[in-house]
């Protein structure tokens, strides 16, 4: 089983905290303003932040022509989808259910190692994977009702999900042999071209000036999830085993759910305390060290 670094430790900490914030941030952010353009501000602004830390961290920008196809494919699954589904569906949903939806990814993640990468699962793993589940389960009970009535922004968010996980996935099986954060940087590049083409197509007789709260949600998906969360994410998913690296973060649906209720006033209820429980499971199934085997 993985051992964590400190480092790393303390990058999933970080990562958890501000990924779980931003849910309920991203919907105010998108009430009453074009979801693809607020997207798009947030990876203009943090695209430069992203490129700044490269340089002073001496870390190569080129990516060798050989790899180009596969860096494009990476992109597909680990952003493109992901980011333009996701916005589009948030208006749509809850901020904390969305979020629950969205992190059903490590359950698809455990099945497509299985299926396409040959990543059979020890028993503990399957114990975290059906813990997640459950706890997917329970903290989507009091939502049926509710998400029955926006079946297309629940399959979005689904579909985003399982792509997210097979990207998970190749991006851990990848020949590229680059810095994590130069794949960060070119995939982030790209997803901003993809999702400023699409804002200028589909929004811009929607554009204006975006109020306040608005203005702050942009800057700290900008600063927080583009500059830092998206890169900490890539390089612990690269750097861990991939039922590791997603299980771990399975925290973050719980902390969306519960700002949300602190900022949306919504009410919780039993399922949601077990869910907690449940989650803890899951990431200790994988991230808590296996007992070491000495010979006599």
């Amino acid at each position: 089983m993985p051992s964590l670094t400190r480092r790393q430790l303390w990058t999933l900490i970080t990562l958890t905290l501000v990924w779980g914030l931003n849910w309920p941030i991203m919907k105010f952010g998108v009430t009453g303003f074009p979801p693809l353009t607020f997207r798009s501000l947030s990876m203009l602004i943090g695209l430069p932040v992203l490129g700044l830390a490269l340089v002073l961290m001496k870390i190569p920008f080129r990516i060798p022509r050989s790899h180009w196809r596969e860096l494009f494919t990476l992109a597909v699954f680990n952003m493109f989808i992901w980011h333009v589904l996701v916005i589009l569906a948030l208006p749509m949903l809850s901020s904390g259910r969305a979020a629950i939806l969205g992190y059903t990814m490590p359950i698809f993640s455990a099945i497509w190692g299985v299926i396409w990468f040959n990543a059979p699962l020890r028993a503990r793993q399957w114990l975290g994977v059906i813990a997640a589940g459950i706890g997917v389960l329970l903290l989507l009970w009091n939502e049926l009702s509710h998400l029955s009535g926006q079946p297309v922004g629940v399959l979005m968010v689904l579909v985003a999900a399982s792509t997210w996980a097979y990207g998970t996935q190749r991006l851990r099986h990848t020949p590229m042999p680059v810095p994590t954060l130069t794949i960060a940087f070119w995939m982030t590049s790209m997803t901003t071209i993809l999702l400023t083409v699409l804002a200028c197509v589909f929004e811009q007789d929607r554009w204006q000036m975006p109020a306040e709260s608005t203005q702050w949600a942009i800057l700290y998906n900008a600063l927080g999830v583009f500059a830092f969360a998206q890169a900490a994410w890539l390089t612990l998913a690269r750097g861990l085993p991939p039922v590791a690296s997603t299980l771990s973060v399975m925290f973050i649906p719980v902390l969306g759910v519960f700002t949300g209720a602190w900022l949306l006033d919504e009410v919780l209820h039993w399922q949601d305390w077990t869910a907690v429980v449940l989650m803890v499971v899951a990431i200790a199934s994988v991230l808590w060290p296996a007992r070491s085997t000495q010979n006599p």
